[in-house]
């Protein structure tokens, strides 16, 4: 029986990841801050909070890794801990710089003092690739990398950093470079969530109205819970490498937003309200990636398309109001 140690478990991706292990029959260990019911929601809605073993680790003390790592002797080390809101790193750049950076850095430490047969894999984020000209996309694993927000900035480097300890201490890292993944428990900072979760109390009728900022982006949308089974892969190849993990297809913030009110029978214009406030220093317009090398290489399948990804966004997120509700529901009695 495997080992994976997963930090973020609380998060989207730690969550799914978590389930998709536990189904392998890992065993699997998760690193969170805090361990209140608020926190393990994500993990609790998908019914496994209770086979998952927590503990409290500050990854910016490496001498705390070293202790859990130890302990707990993995197989496996995903990082997804993060703080990874790209408007929140404008706001915060210098804890955003901290945490991702020296969180990985440590974690790479600690594996290669104590354990170098540890396969590690690392987060990366399409936010690394920042500017690219239209012309030059779709992105791939060999594009230069010029981040323009300070999250972009910390992930460039924690994978930098990643790539370094496999080529100077021979170590097993991946990266893996995700463009943007949603469900149902994005987090709630995310436009996608606000979005799907706002529309979808607009229908019940526990919401008036949504504010958005810019709608003329365009990105690469995905569904998480197949994102994560490439993850998985990355770790169970002969030799590390990096992949770019994506649909393959761009599409406009606004497209997105309309179809999810399509798919409730709203109409968009009459709900959706713009807040200048909400646009951001620095945007990037386009950016969608090639995910051929991780299909070709890793036998990753993923084939859904957008209009298939809202459908089953919306779908996903009535079921979890519903369940918020009767939680809320729950506490009163």
């Amino acid at each position: 029986m495997k080992k994976a140690l997963i930090t973020g478990i609380t998060g989207q991706d730690g969550a799914y990841l978590a389930k998709l292990l536990l189904g392998k029959e890992y065993t699997v260990i998760g690193v969170t801050r805090g361990t209140s019911q608020s926190s393990i929601r994500n993990l609790k809605y998908l019914g496994v909070d209770q086979v998952v073993t927590l503990v409290e680790v500050n990854l910016l003390d490496l001498s705390n890794i070293m202790r859990v790592i130890e302990k707990n002797e993995p197989d496996e080390i995903y990082n997804l801990a993060a703080q990874s809101s790209v408007g929140l790193s404008f706001e915060e750049p210098i804890g955003t710089l901290k945490f991702n950076i020296i969180s990985t850095a440590n974690l790479l430490e600690a594996i290669r003092i104590i354990s170098p047969k540890i396969r590690f894999y690392q987060a990366s984020s399409s936010e690394m690739f920042g500017r690219v000209k239209e012309k030059d996309l779709p992105v791939n694993e060999n594009f230069v990398l010029h981040p323009v927000s300070p999250y972009g900035i910390s992930k460039a480097t924690a994978h930098w950093i990643t790539v370094n300890y496999r080529e100077a201490y021979g170590l097993f890292t991946v990266c893996g470079v995700l463009f943007n993944h949603e469900s149902v428990l994005r987090g709630r900072n995310f436009v996608t969530k606000k979005i799907l979760n706002t529309a979808v109390k607009i229908n019940m009728g526990l919401l008036d109205d949504l504010l958005l900022g810019n709608l003329k982006i365009y990105r690469d949308w995905g569904y998480a819970p197949e994102y994560v089974k490439a993850m998985w892969l990355m770790l169970q190849q002969e030799s590390p490498d990096d992949y770019v993990i994506c649909s393959g297809e761009a599409h406009s913030l606004e497209e997105f937003g309309r179809r999810v009110f399509e798919k409730l029978n709203l109409e968009f214009d009459k709900f959706v309200k713009i807040d200048e406030s909400l646009y951001r220093p620095l945007e990037l317009e386009v950016i969608y990636g090639d995910n051929s090398k991780a299909k070709k290489k890793l036998g990753w399948k993923y084939n859904k398309k957008f209009e298939q990804l809202i459908n089953r966004l919306v779908e996903d997120e009535i079921q979890y109001v519903e369940w918020e509700l009767n939680q809320e529901k729950s506490k009163m009695f």
